[in-house]
């Protein structure tokens, strides 16, 4: 199934103010899901409306949250969501923190008890719109074997990088500190497909390439990935005092209850280092000789980070997004929810 858009856009806006939210937290969530959609990325985008529209309507995300910013320092604050929906926390956090940047040159913003928040390269990216480079970081409820281990410790835990150049191209580099992310093997889930035997073990400890047989994902790299896993969630958890690693409260197990997690944003402004339009023109100037390079075998040009997702999304503004029939027809449906999720295990199992 193809939809425009803007169609995507009010499917799911609509869905889930019916589920409870206002119509500004429900344009927020349906923005950054359509973020995702557009640029190909589905594990982040629709097929994640269900989930929210039942946690919403159960009482797990508060539908009228009271946030509370506060300074810490010239450079640093701390968002309160509330329990409120992570797009929204997240996206007036990275407000905030562009504010902040560009009055004293960097900004470091916490956003703490929110829920869910979606595609990090949603936010980075606000931030090199205004000219500002930004990281990103979240934690998530365990469902990763730490390297070495046998047993689920922290979660996907996702970096998101952005930076501006003097065209129209904005680098965006947003990765799970898993070989893949969840939601990739939920959106094979969704479609009934199989997984590369790289992307998670069973309950063994053993490759899988059955989407259903999923115990755990593994690290990126091996000790590199454990390694930046456990950096992201002591930023985005231990650092704003919130739950660590495994105390993580799960996705799944309890939709009537808040979820506590945390987010960092980083955010820097180039004028206070360099300048602007030097700067601009040198990441410019990078991304063509990376275009100038021969490609490797099998490759036909050298990608900048963020370019896939730009050519799908052009794609998608002339053939429209694409999106699972079962999923749309949920979005056109009455229905809020289907009770799929409350009590499951970290897998929605």
């Amino acid at each position: 199934m193809r939809v425009s858009k803007e169609e995507l856009f009010n499917l799911m806006k609509d869905k889930l103010q019916k589920a409870g939210l206002k119509e500004d937290a429900a344009a927020d969530i349906s923005d950054v899901l359509t973020f995702a959609d557009h640029r190909g990325i589905h594990s982040h985008g629709a097929v994640r409306v269900e989930y929210y529209a039942e946690r919403i309507a159960k009482g797990g995300i508060t539908n009228d949250p009271e946030y509370k910013f506060e300074k810490t320092g010239p450079s640093t604050a701390i968002l309160d969501g509330d329990n409120g929906p992570g797009h929204q926390v997240a996206k007036q956090g990275m407000e905030r923190a562009i504010e902040i940047a560009r009055d004293n040159g960097v900004a470091v913003v916490g956003m703490t008890n929110i829920s869910h928040s979606g595609a990090l390269g949603y936010f980075v990216e606000q931030a090199a719109k205004e000219d500002m480079v930004a990281i990103s970081v979240c934690q998530s409820d365990p469902m990763v074997v730490p390297f070495g281990g046998t047993e689920p410790y922290f979660g996907t835990n996702p970096i998101a990088f952005s930076a501006p150049t003097n065209d129209e191209r904005i680098i965006t580099f947003d990765m799970a500190t898993t070989v893949q992310a969840w939601g990739k093997v939920l959106d094979a889930r969704s479609k009934g497909n199989d997984i590369p035997d790289t992307w998670a073990v069973n309950d063994k400890g053993e490759p899988t390439t059955n989407s259903r047989d999923v115990h755990a994902l593994v690290p990126v790299a091996g000790p590199k990935g454990y390694g930046l896993m456990m950096m992201v969630d002591i930023l985005s958890g231990s650092l704003l005092g919130l739950p660590h690693g495994v105390h993580v409260s799960s996705m799944y197990k309890d939709l009537t209850a808040g979820r506590q997690l945390g987010q960092l944003h980083i955010v820097i402004n180039p004028a206070y280092f360099t300048d602007v339009d030097q700067f601009k023109r040198q990441l410019s100037t990078m991304l063509d000789e990376l275009k100038e390079q021969t490609p490797a075998p099998g490759f036909t040009e050298v990608n900048y980070p963020g370019e896939r997702g730009k050519m799908r999304a052009d794609k998608y503004d002339e053939e429209g997004i694409e999106i699972v029939d079962e999923i749309y027809d949920y979005l056109v449906s009455d229905d809020i929810h289907f009770d799929r999720y409350h009590g499951k295990n970290r897998f929605a199992e």
